[in-house]
Protein backbone atom coordinates (compact mmCIF):
# COMPACT_ATOMS: atom_id res chain seq x y z
CA UNK A 1 0.00 0.00 0.00
CA UNK A 2 2.97 2.27 0.46
CA UNK A 3 3.55 3.31 -2.89
CA UNK A 4 -0.20 3.40 -3.88
CA UNK A 5 -0.45 5.95 -0.89
CA UNK A 6 2.06 7.67 -1.86
CA UNK A 7 1.36 8.51 -5.55
CA UNK A 8 -2.04 9.71 -5.07
CA UNK A 9 -0.95 11.94 -1.92
CA UNK A 10 1.55 13.61 -3.86
CA UNK A 11 -0.18 13.65 -6.88
CA UNK A 12 -3.04 15.49 -5.45
CA UNK A 13 -1.05 17.64 -3.97
CA UNK A 14 0.25 18.81 -7.48
CA UNK A 15 -3.67 19.04 -8.01
CA UNK A 16 -3.95 21.50 -5.75
CA UNK A 17 -1.00 23.22 -6.31
CA UNK A 18 -2.07 23.48 -9.70
CA UNK A 19 -5.57 24.80 -8.83
CA UNK A 20 -4.54 27.36 -6.74
CA UNK A 21 -1.65 29.12 -9.09
CA UNK A 22 -3.35 28.04 -12.53
CA UNK A 23 0.58 27.69 -14.38
CA UNK A 24 0.54 25.21 -16.96
CA UNK A 25 4.20 24.83 -15.92
CA UNK A 26 2.60 23.57 -12.71
CA UNK A 27 1.61 19.77 -13.99
CA UNK A 28 0.16 17.65 -11.48
CA UNK A 29 2.34 14.82 -12.85
CA UNK A 30 5.60 16.60 -12.93
CA UNK A 31 4.75 17.80 -9.10
CA UNK A 32 3.66 14.44 -8.07
CA UNK A 33 7.39 13.14 -9.78
CA UNK A 34 9.33 15.32 -8.20
CA UNK A 35 7.47 15.25 -4.84
CA UNK A 36 7.80 11.09 -4.59
CA UNK A 37 11.81 11.65 -5.63
CA UNK A 38 12.45 13.66 -3.02
CA UNK A 39 10.70 11.92 -0.28
CA UNK A 40 12.44 8.61 -1.56
CA UNK A 41 16.12 10.21 -1.72
CA UNK A 42 15.32 11.98 1.62
CA UNK A 43 14.40 8.83 3.33
CA UNK A 44 16.43 6.35 1.99
CA UNK A 45 13.76 4.50 0.94
CA UNK A 46 14.86 2.27 -2.03
CA UNK A 47 12.69 2.82 -5.20
CA UNK A 48 12.12 -1.05 -5.79
CA UNK A 49 10.59 -0.19 -2.31
CA UNK A 50 8.19 1.84 -3.82
CA UNK A 51 8.10 0.05 -6.86
CA UNK A 52 6.22 -2.66 -5.39
CA UNK A 53 2.63 -0.23 -4.84
CA UNK A 54 3.61 1.73 -8.04
CA UNK A 55 3.50 -1.51 -10.31
CA UNK A 56 -0.24 -1.52 -9.30
CA UNK A 57 -0.66 1.76 -10.54
CA UNK A 58 0.99 1.16 -14.03
CA UNK A 59 -1.21 -1.52 -14.73
CA UNK A 60 -4.27 0.07 -15.30
CA UNK A 61 -2.24 2.45 -18.03
CA UNK A 62 -3.93 -0.08 -20.82
CA UNK A 63 -7.33 -0.04 -19.13
CA UNK A 64 -7.04 3.98 -18.93
CA UNK A 65 -5.82 4.36 -22.61
CA UNK A 66 -8.92 2.13 -24.03
CA UNK A 67 -11.08 4.47 -21.83
CA UNK A 68 -10.24 7.42 -24.04
CA UNK A 69 -11.81 5.93 -26.79
CA UNK A 70 -15.26 7.40 -24.78
CA UNK A 71 -14.75 10.94 -25.80
CA UNK A 72 -13.73 10.30 -29.55
CA UNK A 73 -16.63 7.88 -29.55
CA UNK A 74 -18.79 11.67 -29.05
CA UNK A 75 -17.04 13.48 -32.01
CA UNK A 76 -17.23 10.91 -34.08
CA UNK A 77 -18.39 13.27 -37.10
CA UNK A 78 -15.44 15.64 -36.43
CA UNK A 79 -12.74 12.36 -37.09
CA UNK A 80 -15.18 11.64 -40.57
CA UNK A 81 -14.87 15.11 -41.53
CA UNK A 82 -11.36 15.33 -41.32
CA UNK A 83 -9.81 11.65 -41.26
CA UNK A 84 -7.23 12.01 -44.21
CA UNK A 85 -5.30 15.38 -42.99
CA UNK A 86 -5.89 13.64 -39.21
CA UNK A 87 -4.13 10.45 -40.18
CA UNK A 88 -1.44 12.58 -42.36
CA UNK A 89 -0.22 14.45 -39.81
CA UNK A 90 -0.28 11.34 -37.37
CA UNK A 91 1.93 9.79 -39.29
CA UNK A 92 3.89 12.61 -40.49
CA UNK A 93 4.47 13.32 -36.65
CA UNK A 94 5.55 9.97 -35.88
CA UNK A 95 7.96 9.93 -38.79
CA UNK A 96 9.50 13.35 -37.59
CA UNK A 97 9.71 11.80 -33.90
CA UNK A 98 11.95 8.63 -35.34
CA UNK A 99 14.24 10.89 -37.67
CA UNK A 100 14.83 13.47 -34.61
CA UNK A 101 16.44 11.13 -32.61
CA UNK A 102 18.25 9.31 -35.50
CA UNK A 103 19.82 12.50 -36.61
CA UNK A 104 20.75 13.97 -33.04
CA UNK A 105 22.26 10.28 -32.51
CA UNK A 106 24.50 11.07 -35.39
CA UNK A 107 25.34 14.73 -34.16
CA UNK A 108 25.90 14.20 -30.67
CA UNK A 109 27.36 10.43 -31.09
CA UNK A 110 24.67 8.91 -29.22
CA UNK A 111 25.49 5.47 -28.80
CA UNK A 112 23.33 2.85 -31.10
CA UNK A 113 21.48 1.27 -28.30
CA UNK A 114 20.92 4.62 -26.77
CA UNK A 115 19.72 5.74 -30.03
CA UNK A 116 16.93 2.67 -30.56
CA UNK A 117 16.09 3.24 -26.74
CA UNK A 118 14.73 6.46 -27.65
CA UNK A 119 12.89 5.94 -30.84
CA UNK A 120 9.68 4.66 -29.14
CA UNK A 121 9.47 8.35 -26.94
CA UNK A 122 6.18 9.20 -28.48
CA UNK A 123 4.04 6.68 -28.07
CA UNK A 124 2.50 4.66 -24.63
CA UNK A 125 4.59 2.74 -22.40
CA UNK A 126 2.78 -0.87 -23.14
CA UNK A 127 3.67 -0.07 -26.76
CA UNK A 128 7.04 1.38 -26.78
CA UNK A 129 8.81 -0.94 -24.24
CA UNK A 130 7.76 -3.60 -26.65
CA UNK A 131 9.01 -1.79 -29.89
CA UNK A 132 12.02 -0.84 -27.85
CA UNK A 133 13.17 -4.75 -27.55
CA UNK A 134 12.31 -5.40 -30.91
CA UNK A 135 14.66 -2.92 -32.18
CA UNK A 136 17.86 -4.00 -29.84
CA UNK A 137 17.06 -0.95 -27.21
CA UNK A 138 16.23 -1.11 -23.44
CA UNK A 139 13.47 -1.11 -22.41
CA UNK A 140 13.81 0.40 -19.27
CA UNK A 141 15.14 3.08 -20.85
CA UNK A 142 12.67 3.65 -23.13
CA UNK A 143 10.32 3.91 -20.33
CA UNK A 144 12.13 6.74 -18.40
CA UNK A 145 12.15 8.61 -22.14
CA UNK A 146 8.38 7.68 -22.75
CA UNK A 147 7.29 9.13 -19.15
CA UNK A 148 9.45 12.38 -19.62
CA UNK A 149 8.45 12.94 -23.14
CA UNK A 150 5.08 13.24 -21.50
CA UNK A 151 5.53 15.13 -18.78
CA UNK A 152 7.33 17.93 -21.00
CA UNK A 153 4.45 17.41 -23.71
CA UNK A 154 1.47 18.16 -20.87
CA UNK A 155 3.71 20.86 -19.29
CA UNK A 156 4.52 22.66 -22.65
CA UNK A 157 1.48 22.01 -25.20
CA UNK A 158 -0.68 24.58 -24.17
CA UNK A 159 2.39 27.13 -24.84
CA UNK A 160 3.38 25.87 -27.97
CA UNK A 161 -0.39 25.92 -29.55
CA UNK A 162 -0.13 29.70 -28.39
CA UNK A 163 2.69 30.49 -29.63
CA UNK A 164 2.55 29.12 -32.75
CA UNK A 165 -1.04 29.94 -33.06
CA UNK A 166 -2.62 26.52 -33.31
CA UNK A 167 -6.21 27.36 -32.67
CA UNK A 168 -8.01 24.27 -34.78
CA UNK A 169 -9.00 22.08 -31.82
CA UNK A 170 -8.77 19.29 -34.21
CA UNK A 171 -4.88 20.10 -35.22
CA UNK A 172 -4.14 20.90 -31.14
CA UNK A 173 -5.40 17.09 -30.43
CA UNK A 174 -3.23 15.88 -32.99
CA UNK A 175 -0.83 17.44 -32.31
CA UNK A 176 -0.48 16.74 -28.54
CA UNK A 177 -1.37 12.95 -28.87
CA UNK A 178 1.29 11.67 -31.32
CA UNK A 179 3.98 14.11 -29.87
CA UNK A 180 3.28 12.96 -26.19
CA UNK A 181 0.89 10.24 -26.23
CA UNK A 182 -1.61 9.58 -22.43
CA UNK A 183 0.24 11.89 -20.28
CA UNK A 184 -0.28 15.16 -23.36
CA UNK A 185 -3.86 14.29 -23.60
CA UNK A 186 -4.78 14.57 -19.87
CA UNK A 187 -3.67 18.02 -20.90
CA UNK A 188 -5.63 17.91 -24.20
CA UNK A 189 -8.64 16.99 -22.51
CA UNK A 190 -8.40 19.99 -20.20
CA UNK A 191 -7.99 22.05 -23.04
CA UNK A 192 -11.32 21.08 -24.74
CA UNK A 193 -13.18 17.56 -25.28
CA UNK A 194 -12.33 17.92 -29.21
CA UNK A 195 -8.52 17.97 -28.32
CA UNK A 196 -8.72 15.57 -25.77
CA UNK A 197 -10.56 13.18 -28.19
CA UNK A 198 -8.39 13.88 -31.19
CA UNK A 199 -4.90 13.08 -29.22
CA UNK A 200 -6.81 9.95 -27.64
CA UNK A 201 -7.09 8.85 -30.94
CA UNK A 202 -3.63 10.18 -31.90
CA UNK A 203 -2.22 7.52 -29.49
CA UNK A 204 -3.30 4.37 -31.24
CA UNK A 205 -2.56 5.69 -34.37
CA UNK A 206 0.58 7.23 -33.85
CA UNK A 207 2.01 3.59 -32.14
CA UNK A 208 0.33 1.57 -34.58
CA UNK A 209 2.34 4.13 -37.60
CA UNK A 210 5.35 4.07 -35.66
CA UNK A 211 5.33 0.20 -35.54
CA UNK A 212 5.66 0.31 -39.20
CA UNK A 213 8.16 3.23 -40.04
CA UNK A 214 10.46 3.07 -37.43
CA UNK A 215 12.36 -0.10 -39.46
CA UNK A 216 12.27 2.16 -42.57
CA UNK A 217 13.58 4.74 -41.24
CA UNK A 218 16.40 3.14 -39.37
CA UNK A 219 17.65 1.37 -42.88
CA UNK A 220 17.56 5.31 -44.58
CA UNK A 221 18.51 7.51 -41.91
CA UNK A 222 20.80 5.50 -39.94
Amino acid sequence: MFGIILTIIAFEIGVTIRNKWRNPLLNPILIATILIIGFLTATGISYDTYKVGGDYISFFLGPVTVLLAVPLYRHIQALKKAWLPILAGIIVGSATSVVCVITCAEIFGISKSLMLSLIPKSITIPMGSVVSEQIGGNPSITIVAIVITGITGAVTAPLVCRFFRIKNPVAQGVAIGTSSHALGTTKAMEIGEVQGAMSSLSIGVAGVVTVFITPVLLKVFA
